[in-house]
């Protein structure tokens, strides 16, 4: 009879180990097969909660600029407001297993230092065990993966699934630095480097569709243009690398003036177009004057011990009232800052 159970026993364990091998199989051609990193991330989900069963997970990636973690995937309790919770590197069991880059197991969180209860009072809820682990690529990290409680109830993770996961993470780090890798390659042909605004060849692409847009269900497509007025004083008095760096500043403002619907490119030297979907010509009125006073509000070059103020001259035009294609649009717009220029410049003017 024991021995029986000993046979039935092995062979269940056997067939468990040949379904998670198939399950990785599956999960590298998928993850090899794609370099969107949304699918990337979907597939992931999928199988992380087909394979180790949590009530509540996330995934967690590093922003480098701010230091600090932020919610790509939560999924289970409260999902809604964690995604607006970061955590700093170092915070908590994810934050600690960021900056070490070492997997963690806490059966009981209540026995662990680390651990911090900032997400449990966002959403009302009781964190009983924890298995996070890093996702790390050439020996960077990228984010973690925490899970938090089995579906089990009463049942805490053990080694088994801390291995598992560190399995799964490792596929899904080579992965995820691919598609970060392919993205920034793409971002680069569209991204003007100097403002990180998008360039020309992006602004073209994306006015022909919402050009074509307006145009099928009859809406709104307006443009502001604007150019920085006496920019050429600015290279000749400071240098080519200061102006530079006041171009980059105005990126800037611009981007934390954006709505997120619309986008902005540098056009070319101090040039520089702003494309509002969806908005009548007097809105983007409105939004080019905020941006002019926040412009010759601004004090450039500060770093630099420079304290630079300079102005802006706008012009700004809408399909279907000025133009009726995206060569017109630009055209018009173009052509309202130039009589700004010609007149007074630090103004507004409509087509």
């Amino acid at each position: 009879m024991e021995a029986r159970k000993c046979e039935e026993s092995f062979a269940s364990e056997h067939d468990q180990r040949i379904r998670q091998l198939a399950t990785f199989s599956e999960l590298g051609k998928a993850l090899t097969s794609t370099l969107d990193l949304k699918e990337i991330l979907n597939i992931v989900m999928e199988k992380i909660s087909e394979m180790l069963q949590p009530k509540n997970w996330s995934l967690l990636l590093v922003d480098e600029e701010k230091n600090d973690l932020y919610f790509e995937i939560v999924v289970g309790e409260g999902a809604d407001k964690l995604r607006d919770i970061r955590l700093k590197v170092g915070e908590g069991i994810a934050g600690w297993v960021a900056r070490e880059g070492v997997s963690l197991l806490v059966p009981d969180v209540n026995k662990d230092p680390r651990f911090s209860k900032k997400g449990d009072e966002s959403i009302k809820f009781v964190t009983k065990s924890i298995v996070c682990v890093p996702l790390k690529s050439k020996g960077k990290c990228l984010g973690v993966i925490e899970l938090i409680n089995k579906m089990s109830e009463g049942e805490s993770f053990k080694e088994e699934d801390l291995l598992l996961l560190n399995t799964l993470a490792d596929y899904t780090a080579i992965a995820i630095e691919n598609a970060k890798f392919f993205q920034k390659i793409q971002e680069l042909t569209i991204t003007d480097d100097l403002t990180k605004l998008y360039n020309s060849r992006y602004l073209y692409r994306f006015l022909d569709y919402e050009v074509e847009r307006a145009r099928r269900y009859k809406s709104k497509v307006a443009m502001v243009f604007f150019d920085l007025d006496k920019f050429k004083d600015v290279n000749d008095m400071h240098g080519h690398l200061n102006g530079s760096k006041l171009l980059a500043e105005t990126g800037k403002l611009v981007t934390a003036a954006l709505r997120k619907v619309d986008i902005a490119c540098r056009y070319g030297g101090d040039e520089f177009v702003i494309v509002m979907p969806q908005t009548v010509k007097d809105g983007a009125y409105q939004f080019a004057e905020k941006l002019r006073s926040a412009i010759s509000n601004h004090i450039f070059l500060k770093e630099e011990g420079l304290n630079h103020q300079l102005t802006a001259s706008f012009g700004v035009a809408a399909i279907p009232e000025d133009a009726h294609n995206a060569l017109e649009l630009i055209r018009a717009a173009d052509q309202a800052m130039y009589r700004v220029k010609n007149k007074s410049r630090n103004a507004v003017e409509m087509a």
